[in-house]
């Protein structure tokens, strides 16, 4: 096993850590969150406890239900505030549903504006988000190799390399990569009001 897997392996009780931490700073119950979060409480315990593998799905759902994006569920909290990211110190993650690649490339702590999350989506993969209450936010989705297609709501994009789409958090996005490779593309999420 290569130093990839191994951190993509240990990711998931760090992912239970970080979702028990963002559960109590809310001052919620497994009962409330799960309810929240339309999961059985019984599922939500194990991925506390990192003995799940969830999906991207299912971690919408948990981050739906704790009012927060998939990239606020990632964010570094116990390392010390920097500019810099190393790329061997990014957070890499894999979803077990449609085998995309996250890595989230702004630095730890540094107060942002903005989270940036490089994503390799295989060939013929898909994954749907649910819409979800998250604070108003812009994303945008820049393609640089490959093809995708986003359907926001019930509005289809189709992507191509060089295409980027903006589009506003909370309603539900499902993302295709139509063709026969992995698609490569940058999420940029602006925290904060949209402009427009």
């Amino acid at each position: 096993m290569d130093n990839a897997d191994t951190d993509l392996d240990t990711s998931d009780r760090a992912i239970g850590e970080r979702v028990r931490a963002l559960r109590a700073a809310r001052g919620l119950t497994l009962e409330a969150l799960a309810e929240k979060a339309g999961v059985s409480r019984a599922m939500l315990s194990r991925i506390e406890r990192g003995e799940s593998n969830p999906t991207a799905q299912l971690l919408g759902r948990v981050c739906a239900g704790l009012r927060v994006t998939l990239s606020t569920l990632f964010a570094e909290t116990e390392r010390a505030p920097s500019p810099l990211a190393r790329r061997a110190d990014q957070v890499t993650w894999r979803d077990p549903g449609s085998g995309y690649v996250r890595r989230v490339l702004t630095p730890p702590n540094c107060g942002a504006g903005a989270d940036i999350v490089d994503v390799e989506f295989p060939a013929g993969a898909s994954v749907t988000m649910e819409s979800s209450p998250t604070p108003a936010m812009d994303q945008q989705i820049v393609l640089l190799s490959g093809r995708m297609e986003l359907t926001v709501g019930d509005t289809t994009h189709r992507l191509e390399a060089g295409d980027c789409l903006h589009m506003r958090l909370g309603q539900p996005v499902a993302f295709r990569n139509p063709g026969n490779k992995a698609a490569h593309y940058l999420v940029v999420v602006a925290h904060g009001a949209p402009r427009f």
